[in-house]
């Protein structure tokens, strides 16, 4: 498959993720392969922005990470992913990256002693989403077609990832919304059993909530 090629499949891959309807982990495992595709790295991570925190949050892994993702946290402005996260900017260093100024090591991570590094931003509309890694064991050159084309996932990705964020938030909040009109049903319901017996019974409304608490 020649570079011409090569391209045109990645960007059918990103329009078929796009518009596949998948959940957020579902299309961040989409988002690794698709990087793995076009840079042929080593390991690959994705952070997303906690909007309550403002905090990065490993969310996805090429390697296995099972005890960090959904609890490792990079503040923005932290390390290179921090530095990306706050200029929104590529980062793309060759080789000895742990040697940036920016560079922040964490011990969890076996990416952070591999030799090239590439950062990307993942925005919506120029709102921060995430933050997308590259990283290769060995120094790797990356060429400007191949930022280009990590620069172009990370606009298309940021903004699918965040219109399935808004639908799960959605899905989230009709759930809620559902129980709390459950909820309120049943305190309907129960109201109106506690009235009934305290004229039956000629009962006080604690005395009431007492015998609704017990079988009869």
């Amino acid at each position: 498959m020649d570079q011409v090629q090569r391209q045109v499949s990645i960007l059918h891959k990103i329009s078929n993720v796009i518009s596949s309807g998948l959940t957020i982990d579902e299309m961040l495992d989409s988002l690794i392969t698709i990087s793995v595709d076009v840079t042929g790295c080593d390991a690959c991570l994705v952070y997303l922005l906690d909007g309550d925190t403002g905090d990065m949050v490993l969310r996805a892994s090429q390697l296995p990470h099972d005890k960090e993702l959904g609890h490792m946290r990079i503040k923005i402005g932290e390390g290179v992913t921090g530095w990306v996260a706050e200029h929104r900017s590529v980062v793309a260093l060759a080789q000895h990256s742990s040697e940036d100024k920016r560079f922040k090591h964490f011990g969890e991570l076996v990416e952070d002693t591999y030799e090239a590094f590439l950062s990307v931003p993942l925005v919506s509309g120029g709102s921060l989403i995430g933050v997308l890694n590259a990283h290769h064991r060995d120094i790797h050159e990356y060429g400007s077609t191949e930022v280009a084309l990590m620069t172009f996932v990370g606009e298309q990705m940021g903004v699918a990832i965040s219109k399935s964020q808004l639908v799960e938030a959605n899905a989230k909040l009709m759930e809620e919304a559902l129980e709390l009109k459950k909820q309120l049903e049943t305190r309907k319901y129960v109201e109106r059993a506690k009235g009934i017996l305290q004229r039956k019974y000629h009962l006080t409304e604690e005395e009431a909530y007492l015998k609704l608490g017990r079988p009869c």
